[in-house]
């Protein structure tokens, strides 16, 4: 559908009274509480400092109190918006061609983009795309035969992209495809076990980890009952195909040598493991490392590991509550590739408390040297339990959330251009669910990596292209049911180790229940354990 004909806007002559005072709110009411979150998401893209009041009840605040009201009427083939500040009010209309919940969708979020960037005068790279997997479009069109010319004309049309944006989902999503070219990946799965226990806890976590100072004397009954689950789950998977395996956190490396070689040597025993692509372990936090570790890691044939400094300014270190030095992050790394493991990934943040593209950029010239085969950049975006979050709520009596204003953009630049510097190429990319702040619309999660060194877990998971079977306290599996119109369900085990410990039993008979229902996805099968 032609713009012109999609936006169809109508001038009212209704002004409403001024007031003067901060406006400090934004009111959506809805006709029906549907497409909430992209609603949301694409509000805070343009106002990110906003509170957003939005449900299907009409807002009980004071006119004076917002910046603009928003009535949204959703029905089956046309979608209206009636927009209404103390000075104006218009109308926007778009009419949805066919019945498919993806169209309506797209029509309503066109609409709501035109309101926003006419209020604001701004253009969001990313267009109408609130979720976090944007390259999944690209590498739907390729894979249905069209050219980077029949892409990019796509993702203008439909989402307002921007060329920048759309030439880096098209990059990451070509090397993806030929990646994933190499693995039967269709007819596979791939393991993920989660490991929740940290040295201690970083101020911007809000992952499943506990420190081993409070937790560590759980540790050998979790392990217990995680093995329990694993040879559960092994049970239901013996005729597909072991694609790749994962050990996360919290820091797998704080288990002990012993442990670490027990661990894999049981998922070797029940698994089939002789033709899997990819065996990582994130080593993680250098202070859980030891060079006896990193001996049965390399003893044991894992193919991957992380040293994940986030930051090497060790004032940012003592500032998140990472209780390591920058020298220790070197000496690790350097003992790893002693040992003789060829594929570290090392992980950073942006946007870190206090630091600046400057400090960014010194973090780089360190890492340099170093040489590490997977650079994975994160923007930092905090849930809301995060204790960096926490505090700077208390510190703003609860108004606001901590967000980077106006520095990430510069930050993600200096990673871009050092990865194009040293030879690495973005093989993954996922954008924050929860980002805020003036540029939160720009910040992405990166993955880059040297030629033949990318991470088949992460483009797996990230682009859901086969099934993640995970277990251990937090972990959510992840199926991948082609044939159902819920094409992804997810089977979810509690957060708590303790809960995890005495419901073990439970978090079985939550993927029993799963399996039964969905039969034809697996077939059962006792394994022989080796």
């Amino acid at each position: 559908m032609e713009t012109a004909q999609l936006f169809h806007m109508k001038k009212s002559t209704i002004c409403l009274y001024r007031e003067e005072r901060k406006l400090t709110m934004i009111s959506i009411q809805l006709s029906k509480e549907d497409f909430v979150y992209d609603i949301q998401g694409l509000c805070k893209s343009f106002y990110p400092a906003e509170q957003i009041l939005i449900g299907t009840e009409k807002e009980t605040s004071k006119e004076a109190e917002c910046l603009f009201r928003i009535e949204i009427v959703m029905e089956d083939r046309l979608v209206t918006l009636h927009f209404h500040d103390k000075e104006k009010s218009k109308q926007y209309q778009g009419i949805v061609k066919d019945g498919e919940r993806r169209t309506y969708k797209n029509v309503l979020k066109k609409l709501l983009y035109q309101l926003l960037t006419e209020q604001t005068g701004k253009r969001l790279p990313w267009g109408t795309l609130t979720g976090v997997r944007p390259t999944k479009l690209a590498m739907e069109r390729l894979e249905l035969g069209e050219n980077k010319e029949q892409v990019t004309a796509f993702m203008k049309e439909h989402y307002f992209c921007s060329e920048e944006k759309i030439a880096l989902a098209y990059e990451i999503s070509r090397k993806e495809l030929d990646i994933l070219e190499a693995i039967d990946y269709k007819n596979g799965y791939s393991l993920y076990v989660g490991i929740p226990f940290c040295p201690t806890r970083c101020s911007y976590c809000s992952f499943p980890s506990y420190p081993i100072e409070q937790f560590g004397n759980l540790m050998e009954q979790y392990l217990q009952a995680l093995y329990k689950e694993l040879i559960y789950v092994a049970t239901k998977v013996w005729n597909k195909r072991l694609s790749t395996i994962y050990i996360g956190g919290g820091t797998p490396t704080t288990l002990s040598a012993e442990q670490l070689r027990q661990l894999i040597q049981k998922i070797k025993s029940v698994f089939p493991v002789e033709e899997v692509a990819e065996f990582t372990v994130e080593a993680g936090r250098p202070d859980s490392i030891t060079e006896e570790k990193l001996k049965v890691l390399k003893e044991e044939g894992i193919t991957r590991i992380s040293i994940n400094p986030q930051s090497m300014n060790q004032k940012t270190l003592e500032r998140i509550g990472r209780e390591h030095t920058v020298e220790q992050v070197e000496r690790m790394f350097h003992l790893a590739r002693k040992i003789g493991h060829d594929n570290i990934n090392m992980d950073l943040i942006i946007g870190l408390p206090e630091e600046s593209p400057e400090d960014v950029k010194r973090t780089l010239e360190r890492i340099a040297p170093l040489n590490p085969e997977n650079l994975t950049v994160h923007s930092l975006v905090l849930k809301r339990a995060a204790r960096l979050n926490t505090q700077y709520q208390e510190e703003t009596n609860g108004e606001e959330d901590y967000a980077l204003e106006g520095q990430s953009g510069a930050m993600a630049k200096e990673t871009t251009e050092f990865a194009k510097r040293h030879g690495y190429e973005p093989y993954y990319m996922y954008r924050q669910k929860n980002a805020t702040g003036a540029d939160s619309d720009s910040r992405e999660n990166i993955g880059y990596a040297k030629p033949g060194k990318e991470c088949i877990y992460n483009i797996l998971i990230m682009e859901e292209k086969q099934s993640i079977l995970a277990v251990g306290a937090g972990a959510s599996s992840k199926f991948l049911l082609p044939q159902e119109k819920k094409k992804i369900q997810r089977v979810e085990n509690v957060k708590s180790i303790t809960d995890y410990i005495e419901r073990i039993d439970e978090m079985i008979e939550r993927k029993e229940c799963f399996w039964q229902k969905h039969k034809n996805a697996f077939s059962s099968h006792e394994p022989e354990i080796r």
